[in-house]
């Protein structure tokens, strides 16, 4: 989950590092940007072009970073919901890395009802208290309900833009509170879904009656769920009630925890960032789209 727990459970975790470890992973952190240039290149990584867009919603102007690989062609598209530390450099280049690949991305802020992205200072960290502070008024003005509209509007640009291919399925992804929005997503528009991603995702099982987990019989999609070991420790039963809902609705589902991880392991701007589990999840993903997205 996102939430004080979670901040709690990393900040114990670095507390736990010897301080030698701990200077290294700061350094980390507040170098992301050095991070993020050393993710894997694709092998026979696409040139692609970036831009910032603004799509019209329901109930406002959502700003959006759209990548797709470069010249004639289209390709399947893919919708990313970022962590609850929004749309920010490590979630455009992540959605650049996708793109070299071979696809079509639609990257979100997710809070443009309340700021434009990015609103995180390069070092900020939700497990600091002032940056919980700033960001829960921006949770709160989110919506399942609110979520289902964007994810409407957001499948539909993705389909409206020439390097779409319209012929093969769409992909959704998310982070954190972004896994949610995937489910959501997929259950909104079942159709055009095909396969849905989650990593770390926060409260994809509830016993509210709006609960994520809840949407599967409305999906026709292939899933990944990789969780994070912490997230697993609080709530161990999670991953059993979403298997026996998948198992149930007759949709394939990968659904593991992932050792040794943190909530929050797999941008490569986070503080608990681990490459070699984030490689693993970024792969299975891949895997997923390539036997789905046909």
């Amino acid at each position: 989950m996102c939430d004080e727990h979670t901040a709690e459970d990393n900040a114990n975790f670095l507390a736990a590092v010897s301080r030698r470890q701990f200077g290294t992973m700061a350094a980390k952190a507040a170098g992301a940007a050095g991070l993020i240039a050393m993710l894997p290149t694709p092998a026979d990584a696409k040139a692609v072009n970036g831009k910032t867009v603004a799509i019209t919603t329901p109930d406002g102007t959502a700003d959006a970073y759209w990548v797709a690989p470069q010249g004639a062609g289209s390709y399947p598209g893919v919708l990313i919901w970022p962590d609850i530390m929004g749309l920010r450099p490590a979630f455009m280049q992540m959605a650049d890395r996708l793109a070299q690949s071979g696809y079509a991305v639609l990257c979100v802020n997710q809070f443009y009802r309340s700021t434009k992205a990015p609103f995180l200072q390069p070092g900020e960290s939700y497990d600091q208290p002032a940056v919980r502070e700033k960001i829960a008024p921006m949770v709160k003005a989110l919506s399942p309900d609110g979520t289902v509209r964007d994810a409407k509007v957001f499948t539909a640009f993705i389909d409206a833009q020439p390097q779409t291919d319209h012929k093969k399925g769409l992909a959704t992804t998310g982070y954190c509170m972004g896994g949610p929005m995937v489910f959501r997503t997929a259950a909104a528009v079942p159709d055009r879904v095909r396969a849905g991603a989650t990593f770390h995702g926060g409260g994809l099982v509830s016993d509210t009656p709006d609960s994520p987990h809840l949407l599967i019989p409305q999906m026709k999609a292939q899933y990944l769920i990789a969780i994070a070991a912490n997230d697993d420790a609080r709530s161990p039963g999670d991953k059993t009630v979403l298997r026996d809902a998948f198992a149930k609705a007759k949709l394939p589902a990968e659904i593991e925890v992932y050792d040794g991880t943190m909530h929050g392991w797999c941008p490569p701007d986070s503080r608990v960032y681990n490459m070699a589990q984030a490689e693993k999840a970024w792969n299975r993903m891949l895997a997923l789209f390539d036997k789905t997205l046909v």
